[in-house]
């Protein structure tokens, strides 16, 4: 059982690596199209790269628990939990490192999403061997809200 669960986490760090990647420069070569701007960043903020990790590991997840859903029952609770914990990783560590070397660089940009990636999938995993995280629907609306927040902010930005 472990080693789908390890499996499955694998493929997403490597999934959400790839595709928040390639979704930096999405709303760009789209010609800047309305509705892709409330799933891609639209301008180089950190609230905007959030997404970057965010709606990648959301579908996901929805695949992984569809996979996974008789074997780890939590597994929602544990998948939400993780994305929103990687996150909230892209703003912590960027302004942590950029605060205390008083700049910033493309590398260590890079090195906080890959980090945060790999913090969404770990914490999930975890989340999910221990099955702690049971009240699946409070951790629903906590992806739901963090969602419709960025919807919103990113239609007052366009």
């Amino acid at each position: 059982m472990k080693n789908n669960l390890k499996h499955y986490t694998f493929i997403g760090i490597l999934f959400v690596s790839i595709s928040g990647t390639l979704s930096h420069f999405v709303y760009e070569w789209s010609g800047k199209k309305p509705f892709l701007a409330l799933f891609f960043p639209i301008n180089e903020t950190t609230w905007e790269h959030m997404k970057l990790i965010f709606f990648p590991a959301l579908a996901f997840a929805l695949f992984m628990a569809y996979r996974l859903r008789f074997l780890y029952p939590h597994i929602i609770s544990a998948l939400s939990a993780g994305i929103l914990l990687g996150t909230f990783s892209i703003p912590a560590i960027f302004h942590a490192y950029s605060g205390i070397l008083g700049f910033h660089t493309l590398f260590l940009d890079i090195a906080t999403f890959l980090l945060s990636v790999f913090i969404t999938f770990i914490s999930a995993y975890f989340f999910t061997i221990s099955d702690k995280l049971k009240k699946q629907s409070f951790w629903i609306f906590l992806i739901v809200c963090l969602a419709l927040c960025f919807f919103f902010f990113s239609i007052r930005e366009i």
